[in-house]
């Protein structure tokens, strides 16, 4: 019988649609299910992103170029210079998504065996895409009960060996809603250049700080150019998750040109997406203030609600639009499945993620669960007050 590969078989599955399977029972059971569990905008997509597929007249689907139109990548850098990011054309590479952005991030800058530093709880599919690389990461632990924030320098110092090739984080982070402060990321920069280290920085939430607190790139630091590379992403910035299209940032000359490589490979991204992108560009920043006054408010919401809950733990986030809770239950995938296969309240429950699997060290974030909160305030109420129920019960 032919077998499958080790790779293969050491694939994570997604923490994020792991439980899709039970969502879909539990709705024809006829339970409504909120989707608390992954980072799916209910906000509209720009009206002129849309409009821009619809009116266009072309007549053959063509090829793009591989490292995406260049009419797409100069509007890129123009969206990046009101952003105080000064980047040309050349320094972008339009990707399918920010999924191959950072694929061929792994491929272009580390070899099997190498090693990535990355804070965690980090975004699930970093585990996949160093898998699918041959890549180790090599974890360093933040924590909730300081919001987590960026660790100490010197826990990424005791880290680093010669197999080390980056330090990747997510500014704002996905599962945290943590933003990096100016000063974390230029202790970060010392670092990289100190042991001539990449700084991948997943800016994808990069829109959505609050509080009053501004994104800080890497691409800002000073004296970063060969070091820094940016991952990004249309998904979130104008809900536009299926569109697909993402970009690779850098100055460095050499990672670029091998990026492109890699980008020639599967020929290029797809082209009415671009479009559909481009097109985005010229949302306005009315559209930003209105949705990010939105998620500060479901934040508020969601927050609130869950301090009410005893023995719950909750970090308060300051972008994207994710929490962690640490929950008294001893295994969250355990009570997450439950919800789903065994409780209702009213005939309704909620999907959770289990962040067990946003985590690379083992036995860490058992209790935790990430909770998107991408459902508008209302729903966000009944949801909590679900899980509340659902504690009493599931503890009983």
């Amino acid at each position: 019988m032919p077998t499958i590969s080790n790779k293969g078989i050491a694939m994570p599955q997604s923490p994020i649609r792991k439980l899709v399977p039970y969502a879909e029972d539990a709705k024809k059971r006829g339970t409504k299910v909120y989707h608390l569990n992954i980072g799916q905008p209910d906000i509209k997509t720009p009206k002129v992103a849309l409009d821009a597929i619809k009116n266009n007249d072309i007549e053959v689907l063509a090829y793009s170029r591989s490292e995406g139109s260049e009419e797409f990548r100069t509007k890129i850098a123009a969206y990046y210079a009101k952003n105080d990011i000064h980047v040309s054309a050349t320094d972008i590479i339009v990707t399918t998504g920010g999924s191959e952005a950072l694929l061929f991030t792994f491929g272009s800058i580390m070899d099997a065996g190498d090693e990535v530093i990355i804070p965690e709880p980090f975004y699930a599919n970093y585990n996949g895409f160093s898998t699918a690389s041959g890549v180790k990461v090599v974890p360093v632990i933040s924590k909730i009960e300081d919001n987590f924030a960026l660790p100490p320098i010197e826990e990424f110092e005791k880290l680093i060996s010669p197999k080390t090739k980056a330090i990747l984080i997510c500014n704002p982070g996905n599962p945290t809603g943590y933003l990096y402060s100016k000063e974390e990321i230029q202790k970060l920069a010392t670092i990289v250049k100190k042991h001539d280290l990449f700084l991948i920085a997943d800016e994808v939430y990069r829109e959505f700080a609050y509080d009053g607190l501004t994104h800080y790139s890497v691409m800002q630091e000073a004296g970063l150019e060969e070091n820094a590379i940016v991952i990004d992403s249309v998904s979130k910035r104008y809900s536009m998750c299926g569109a697909r299209i993402g970009c690779i940032v850098s100055k460095n000359k050499a990672f670029m040109a091998t990026a492109l490589k890699f980008a020639q490979a599967r020929l290029s991204p797809p082209t009415y997406a671009q479009i559909a992108s481009e097109a985005a560009l010229e949302t306005p920043q009315s559209y930003f203030d209105d949705v990010i006054e939105e998620y500060v408010e479901r934040r508020n919401t969601l927050v609130s609600e869950l301090q009410k809950i005893e023995g719950v733990r909750v970090a308060n986030p300051k972008g994207a639009f994710y929490c962690i809770a640490e929950l008294p239950v001893e295994s969250a995938d355990d009570f997450a499945q439950w919800l789903l296969e065994k409780f209702d309240l009213n005939g309704e429950t909620i999907m959770v993620a289990p962040a067990a699997g946003f985590y690379s060290t083992p036995g860490i974030g058992l209790n935790q669960v990430r909770i998107a909160y991408v459902l508008k305030k209302e729903d966000l109420i009944t949801s909590v007050a679900i899980l509340k129920e659902a504690l009493q019960i599931y503890n009983a």
